[in-house]
């Protein structure tokens, strides 16, 4: 196949990033937005050597569970690539994601639940962060084409809450009204790189965050003055970032105007969030998530468990009112310190948190005699190190709650598990990102002896 021939091809299946998967003359074609059961003619944008990358020109023969929505086929290859899926066609293709991972790892005895469906399936992202760039002459904010750093000017985009795009447009038009410079990634110049815009659902709170090249810039006073004003905006932070990197987030905040935290909720109890905390993103979902997990746990009253890359608290404080003790690790500090504060305002005195390395900190407290019951991890796509499963094991769990974003890296960490005496019969996706192929799920290990 070559770039820009035309070719028509029969879909019979998804990848893991939901584009459709289809054959010509023995070589494999990923087309954008194309669905299993379709015969489409699709124009060859990138040829490998054994396989290519396509977009549609023509729908010869649709799909039954094709959606008509009124996206821009960049849209939905770059931030909805499942929207042109039935909603329940999408939580089919997550469940069977996992259900082919087990298969392949011979795990085929793991029974796989049906994907638990989110209560929104659109507007349900409680923060954003876009990138911010010059295209023609004038800043925007968007998102970048799939595989690129070309940026597509966008306004409405789709999976966030409708306020925060409503702030993400109003924060750009004060950025061009004050004539502030997006920055240019080639020449690592220019100001704003991003904008972050976070929102408690339970409360309304808004926090607008700026992603800046200068922890300063002409204007910013003005900027953050008109920014005060928008409806609902409650907490506003400048974000450094100096560096030629494509980490969205430097270290260090500055505070520019109102409050240092927004609230939101979990359940019965609330927490603060700051501008680098990790939360949930699907406030309607996370409660659900929750307690799959907790319910799943089967908690004890006399259990201590360790909530593993805890984060600001929201698992361990969500199980502490079930359980004796929790502790709490995590790597950075900044989160342990909201953790604490959030114990502190759901008065909850059972629950503590340490600053560290759980790899380092679980063989400490085994040496120093401690027995957990239950482990809770939930722990950054790239799964967990053999090392904590290690330490992990090493203080003697009866079980271990796994809460994964990735079902590849789960599926590895259950056979390191196995390895060291755990047993696993179930598996639970959860939803937490409706229009998108990620998948969330929900697993318990079982010591064994």
């Amino acid at each position: 196949m070559q770039k820009n021939q035309i070719v028509e091809v029969e879909i019979t299946d998804l990848s893991y990033e939901a584009m459709g998967v289809g054959h010509v003359d023995g070589e494999t074609v990923f087309v954008t937005n194309a669905l299993p059961g379709e015969i489409v003619k699709a124009k060859i944008l990138k040829a490998k050597k054994n396989f290519a990358f396509a977009k549609i020109e023509e729908i010869v023969k649709e799909s039954p569970d094709r959606v008509k929505v009124p996206l821009r086929q960049s849209v939905q290859g770059g931030l909805a690539s499942l929207a042109h899926l039935t909603y329940d066609k999408q939580l089919a293709f997550k469940k069977r994601q996992v259900v082919e991972l087990l298969k392949k790892a011979h795990l085929d005895d793991i029974e796989v639940a049906d994907t638990l469906e989110s209560p929104l399936k659109t507007g349900y992202r409680n923060k954003a962060q876009v990138p911010v760039r010059t295209v023609k002459g004038q800043l925007e904010i968007g998102f970048f084409r799939r595989h690129s750093h070309d940026l597509v000017p966008l306004e409405d985009f789709f999976t966030n809450d409708p306020e925060i795009d409503r702030v993400l447009v109003a924060v750009r038009d004060i950025l061009r009204e004050y004539h502030v410079p997006a920055y240019d990634e080639e020449k690592h110049a220019g100001e704003v790189r991003y904008l972050e815009v976070r929102r408690g659902v339970a409360t309304g709170d808004l926090m607008v965050v700026l992603i800046c090249l200068h922890k300063d810039f002409k204007g910013l006073k003005e900027v953050t003055d008109a920014i005060s004003e928008i409806d609902g905006v409650k907490s506003i932070f400048l974000n450094h970032n100096p560096q030629k990197t494509n980490v969205i987030l430097g270290k260090h905040d500055y505070h520019l105007w109102g409050k240092k935290y927004i609230d939101d909720k979990i359940g019965d109890l609330t927490f603060e969030i700051s501008p680098q905390s990790f939360f949930q993103i699907n406030s309607s979902q996370t409660p659900r998530l929750y307690k799959l997990a907790i319910d799943q746990a089967d908690l004890k009253p006399s259990d201590m468990i360790v909530d593993a890359y805890s984060g600001i608290g929201t698992i361990g404080l969500s199980a502490a009112k079930y359980v004796r003790e929790v502790r709490g690790v995590e790597v950075v500090k900044a989160a342990v310190k909201d953790a604490k504060n959030n114990a502190r305002l759901n008065q909850i005195h059972n629950a503590k948190y340490y600053a560290g390395k759980a790899e380092e900190l679980m063989p400490k407290w085994a040496d120093e005699g401690l027995k957990t019951d239950v482990i809770f991890v939930d722990p950054p796509r790239k799964g967990l190190t053999p090392e904590f499963i290690d330490a992990a094991v090493k203080t003697g769990p009866e079980k271990v709650v796994y809460i994964s974003c990735n079902p590849a890296t789960l599926v590895r960490d259950i056979q390191l598990f196995m390895d060291q005496g755990y047993t696993n019969s179930l598996v639970s996706p959860v939803d937490m990102f409706p229009q998108t192929p990620h998948i969330e799920c929900v697993t318990v290990l079982k010591r064994t002896n």
